[in-house]
């Protein structure tokens, strides 16, 4: 800016007020922006009582929803590039929820720390370590505390084993249950028995696997995926059929494309757990089937048949639960999810193998509004005045020159979900000097505390010390990509040498990251910005028929949801495009799929990296798919489901007329040196 008062009106000011925007958002929002409504507190360590389809009291896993995480003291994990706590970046700092659990972290912190080397140290251990991993599960920040969880489950399980060994050496029963509570545990067997009880309750062998089971899920959020297995593996080793173990080294073998094992893990915990507490095998066991059909004895046709010998009698329990129990709503929820997942199964097998698209349809509706049924209504004024904001803040006039870093290191990928960003992540990670993290962007986790330094450095008066803090910030950004990149390979099984990399490029995928272009460009105004765009129908009904992770996601499961978000995504878009013309990189998805040996040099190329002709075999590769997309991206590039919305056309009429005029994107692939093939070419 050529003098002060034009800086401070263009830029400080605007910024200020988004800042408040944004972080008051957060406030009604009850979380971070894309995050469900929760409590500040986590489950209990022992399971609810929810109702389960006969009436009594059902087991509930515990966190049955969230990803595995369990590793034991033999497993070698490097800690040296983990970095420190007070240098990670936050949720918005103004959240009601995200105050109430920074001051629980620091109270259950103090509570293990002077609990060392006391008879309490393993229960405040695992209680510290749950609450790090629930914290991190709830708030979409890269990870804050993944790390210290690991580390706490570790010191744990190391504490355990040696009561293990002591009670092995005197002969002792190492399951012996510390006290009798009142639990329905009939129908369960070995460790099975545990699983509904208070870690108090528990024998030393039960928490032995309560806490290899957490560490394995913390270890599958952080993307160490092979550690993971090795943690449940380590608990199964004490039970084969412990029922937490299974599920969930089923979910890290399907990411790992191990679809004979997950199949396997996936039906065994159908057949033992009869009263259906684990709800994951049915959804699991469709997306092996999907990619894998002959990983499960029977196919389709034995998944099919186990959903519909028992969705009667779960239906009705369902209505029964609801008409006595209303205020019963884990139970409720619980018999939802259930449903939703039986009937969302149903429709991806009519869907994928009868290609009935009336039944298809009947159980897809169905599905949805089991998933809405206790979702807060959607709320399409703030989603207007979020995607407002954005264009009202960020004008013409409001970059600074002379500010950001030089750096080309991150790739950005933004678009709308379901949109084919995976491929295209997956397309540049298969090249040996870049890297992708999957859905878990470091720049998002950051955001707050870059939208919060700026504005201060901004106010301040001094454009030196504004260059200097957006410097920093960048850098923070780059060193925590290298330092998570570093940390997952050190976590990895052994690499061969053909494995090991140099990366130059770390690829950070968030798609409503659209949202945030303006921020991106203040840090990294040379980094490549890659929107990925779909045909919109195409997209919207895939992100309609997806089964989202529950959060902010969950309104794409409605016609009016999805598209008020899918406008406000063009609306930002387009809005960039005129602000920063040429700023963003298009790539339309069906450029990609039917033309990629001429689309991928163009995509290393804008990379800034030189061109490696294994990409072109990116699916060969055995990087772990940590995405939505898992199974597809395993298949290589395919071009059959393009249109694929049009056999549903007659069921779709509402949402049509709701996104009106954008049902054509008249947008072209913007590589540089890229001609996109004539219809006469394809």
């Amino acid at each position: 800016p050529s003098t002060w008062n034009t800086f401070l009106w263009t830029f400080a000011y605007p910024m200020a007020a988004l800042v408040l925007i944004s972080n008051w958002g957060a406030i009604e929002h009850n979380f971070v922006p894309g995050a469900a409504h929760q409590s500040s507190e986590p489950a209990s360590s022992s399971a609810g009582s929810p109702l389960h389809a006969t009436g009594t009291a059902a087991r509930v896993s515990p966190e049955p929803t969230v990803r595995p995480t369990s590793a034991s003291s033999s497993v070698k994990e490097s800690h040296a590039k983990t970095p420190e706590r007070s240098a990670r970046p936050t949720a918005p700092q103004t959240s009601p929820e995200y105050i109430a659990m920074e001051k629980n972290i620091k109270r259950l912190r103090f509570k293990y720390e002077k609990s060392a080397g006391t008879e309490d140290e393993i229960l405040a251990g695992m209680r510290f370590a749950d609450y790090l991993k629930y914290r991190d599960s709830k708030i979409f920040d890269g990870g804050t505390y993944q790390m210290e969880a690991i580390s706490v489950y570790r010191s744990v399980v190391t504490l355990l084993e040696d009561q293990w060994r002591s009670k092995m050496s005197l002969g002792d029963d190492s399951r012996e249950i510390q006290s009798r509570e009142e639990k329905d545990l009939s129908g369960y067997s070995g460790l099975n028995r545990e699983l509904f009880l208070n870690y108090e309750s528990k024998s030393v062998e039960g928490l032995l696997c309560s806490s290899l089971v957490s560490l394995g899920k913390v270890q599958f959020m952080s993307n160490m995926f092979e550690r993971a297995v090795q943690s449940y593996e380590e608990c199964l080793s004490f039970d084969g059929n412990y029922l937490d173990a299974l599920t969930y080294r089923a979910q890290a073998f399907l990411i790992l494309g191990k679809f004979d094992e997950a199949g396997r893990d996936y039906t065994r915990v159908l057949e033992l757990d009869t009263d259906r507490v684990f709800r994951e095998p049915i959804s699991g066991l469709a997306k092996v089937l999907t990619a894998k059909e002959d990983a499960v004895p029977g196919g389709w046709t034995y998944l099919v048949e186990t959903i519909e010998a028992e969705l009667d009698q779960q239906t009705r329990a369902y209505e029964k639960v609801k008409a006595v129990s209303a205020d019963n709503s884990d139970g409720i929820k619980h018999l939802a999810d259930g449903l939703k997942r039986m009937h969302l199964t149903l429709f991806q097998y009519h869907d994928v193998k009868t290609k009935n698209a009336a039944a298809a349809w009947k159980h897809l509706k169905r599905g949805n509004d089991y998933k809405l049924a206790y979702v807060a209504p959607f709320n399409e004024e703030l989603e207007k005045k979020r995607a407002l904001n954005v264009q009202q803040v960020f004008t013409p006039g409001f970059f600074p020159q002379g500010i950001g870093s030089d750096a080309r290191t991150p790739i950005f990928i933004i678009g709308f979900v379901r949109s084919g960003s995976t491929l295209l992540e997956r397309i540049l990670d298969s090249h040996p000097s870049v890297v992708g993290y999957g859905e878990n962007s470091i720049f998002n986790g950051r955001l707050d505390m870059i939208r919060n330094e700026i504005v201060r450095a901004s106010m301040g008066g001094d454009p030196k010390a504004l260059r200097a803090t957006v410097q920093a910030l960048a850098d923070g950004v780059v060193s925590e990509m290298r330092d998570r990149w570093e940390t997952i390979e050190a976590n990895k099984s052994e690499l061969r040498d053909d494995e090991r990399r140099s990366p130059v490029r770390f690829v950070d995928k968030m798609l409503t990251n659209y949202m945030n272009v303006g921020f991106i460009h203040i840090l990294f105004p040379n980094a490549l910005i890659l929107h990925v765009a779909r045909e919109p129908m195409d997209t919207i009904f895939s992100a309609f028929k997806h089964d989202f992770t529950p959060g902010g996601l969950d309104y794409m499961s409605e016609f009016n949801g999805v598209a008020r978000l899918y406008h406000s995504y063009r609306d930002v878009m387009e809005h960039w495009d005129r602000v920063l013309p040429g700023r963003v990189t298009h790539i339309r998805y069906e450029d990609l799929v039917t033309d990629l040996p001429r689309m991928a040099p163009k995509i290393i190329e804008a990379a800034s990296v030189d061109w490696d002709p294994t990409v072109l075999d990116f699916h060969k590769k055995k990087h772990a798919v940590n995405t939505m997309s898992t199974a597809q991206v395993r298949q290589g590039v395919y071009s059959h489901h393009i249109k694929g919305w049009k056999r549903y056309e007659q069921y779709l009429g509402p949402l049509l007329d709701l996104v009106g005029d954008r049902v054509n994107y008249d947008l072209r692939t913007t590589l540089k040196g890229y001609t996109p093939l004539q219809k006469e070419e394809l």
